[in-house]
């Protein structure tokens, strides 16, 4: 089945606020935090860490509750649009400073963080699910993926580029009242967004002609857990997009410290975004022409080689050169570039590991699925967060102040080799386990279009 270009496009531009809303979160809050509002980075690392353990369960369950949902409007759409708003709202508060001091000001950003992870699970997880139920075509599917990653990147890129110099305009020199504003001005962009989505994108009514009380097609939680258990190839996707997180958390959270003290020069924090979002999104363009020529399989290995080159190079050119941008945007591109290959991949990896699911289990479950994504993100940017966090308390960090040697190259170590040994441990894990390609994928998909085939005839019957 292939959609409209308006379809695709308005699914799309879903992605941009969200990213946008997940950008200033995942690149800017750490900082926000620690040396905008004065918060202790261990103390900061920890929330992240502890409030990731609760959606460990709040996740799945959101999984769950999305594929029990039975509307006429679908089982995606009223959740995009009722999560966005909610999280909107809580964005909003948790980049706005209350008069508060100590423990009250600690606890206040404590519950806000915690309640912007859940709100933001409500949306997330019905807008990836989508993808897997808008066509089952392979190639159609490798184009439609790659359409919101690229608006993500586009998000991604302005506010990891932009973000500070929007924080200094809107605040005139105030931080807390520039992060303040922005949140606002993205929480609108957010909203607008996905009511575009909602509106342009259609999907079938989940009503039944019996009733949308039907017990039978409801999804328990013992259910979901067997649905995740017993999906072999989506605890191996799980290993593949856990340690791809990992080294893309771990980069962003560090870079802005990276670039401001390890290097001496936080102009290049800018240079280095900017140029790192256009080859992401560079990658993710080149995406389907480059899975059709040399296949998917070949393509993902090449993604995870290359950035290995790229920190290697961001390395010496910290180092070395750090004042001359031509280097940190050369390493930038290897790092991002390859990214943007192994994120391309991987949305695609996980519609098929849905098929999968279907074809092995006999019940197709996306959201409960695509939780799965969401989950493994924010795991993600707990524990890079929890490092970063505790890592620069262990290393003497001091917000604004001149570091010494010792914090420099820890600092070092966490943006340079802790990626490294992730994006390693990515490509072995799809090397050896994952199974989804060729013969073996077109199987799966001809073996569900005949069942698919089969319904009619047995209801009628």
């Amino acid at each position: 089945m292939k959609l409209t270009a308006k379809a695709k496009y308005s699914y799309g531009i879903g992605a941009l606020g969200k990213d946008l809303v997940y950008g200033i979160v995942g690149t800017y809050l750490m900082f926000y935090f620690t040396d905008v509002v004065g918060l202790a980075p261990a103390f900061v690392g920890t929330l992240f860490l502890v409030a990731r353990i609760w959606d460990t369960v709040n996740d799945p369950m959101m999984g769950m509750i999305v594929d029990n949902t039975k509307t006429r409007f679908g089982k995606f759409r009223p959740w995009i649009l009722i999560g966005t708003l909610i999280n909107a709202v809580v964005l909003i508060f948790l980049f706005k400073k209350p008069d508060l001091e100590g423990l009250p000001l600690y606890a206040y950003f404590s519950v806000m963080y915690i309640l912007w992870g859940m709100t933001y699970t409500i949306m997330d997880i019905p807008y990836w699910s989508m993808i897997p139920s808008l066509t089952k075509d392979k190639q159609e599917r490798e184009r439609v993926a790659v359409i919101p990653r690229i608006f993500a990147s586009i998000g991604g890129l302005t506010i990891g580029t932009f973000g500070l110099t929007f924080v200094a305009l809107l605040g005139g020199g105030n931080d807390v009242k520039g992060f303040e504003l922005l949140a606002v001005v993205i929480a609108a962009i957010f909203i607008l967004s996905s009511v575009i989505t909602c509106l342009n994108v259609k999907e079938p009514s989940t009503l039944t002609a019996e009733g949308t009380d039907k017990k039978a097609d409801r999804v328990t939680f013992k259910q979901m857990t067997q649905i995740i258990r017993k999906n072999d190839q989506l605890m191996v996707f799980m290993g593949v997009v856990l340690c791809m997180n990992l080294m893309m958390q771990l980069l962003g959270g560090m870079a802005i410290y990276y670039f401001k003290y390890a290097t001496g020069n936080d102009g290049m924090f800018k240079i280095y975004n900017g140029t790192a979002g256009l080859a992401e999104i560079g990658g993710l363009l080149l995406f389907p022409i480059l899975a059709r020529k040399i296949g998917r399989q070949k393509l993902f290995k090449v993604g995870c080689f290359i950035p290995v080159i790229g920190l290697v190079g961001l390395l010496f050119s910290g180092l070395l050169a750090p004042n001359q941008p031509i280097f940190t945007m050369i390493s930038a591109i290897l790092v991002r570039g390859g990214g943007g290959f192994v994120l391309a991949s991987t949305t695609v990896m996980l519609a098929d590991v849905v098929d999968y699911g279907e074809f092995k289990l006999g019940t197709r479950n996306e959201s409960i699925i695509f939780s799965v994504q969401t989950l493994l993100a924010k795991a993600a940017s707990a524990f890079s967060g929890w490092a970063i966090g505790v890592g620069l308390q262990l290393m003497g960090y001091e917000a604004n102040q001149l570091q010494s040697a010792g914090t420099i190259m820890g600092m070092r170590g966490l943006m340079i080799f802790g990626p490294i040994v992730f994006i390693i441990l990515c490509f072995v894990i799809y090397k050896k386990f994952y199974k989804l390609n060729g013969d073996f994928h077109e199987e799966i998909i001809m073996e569900l279009e005949a069942r698919q085939a089969l319904k009619p005839a047995k209801i009628q019957g």
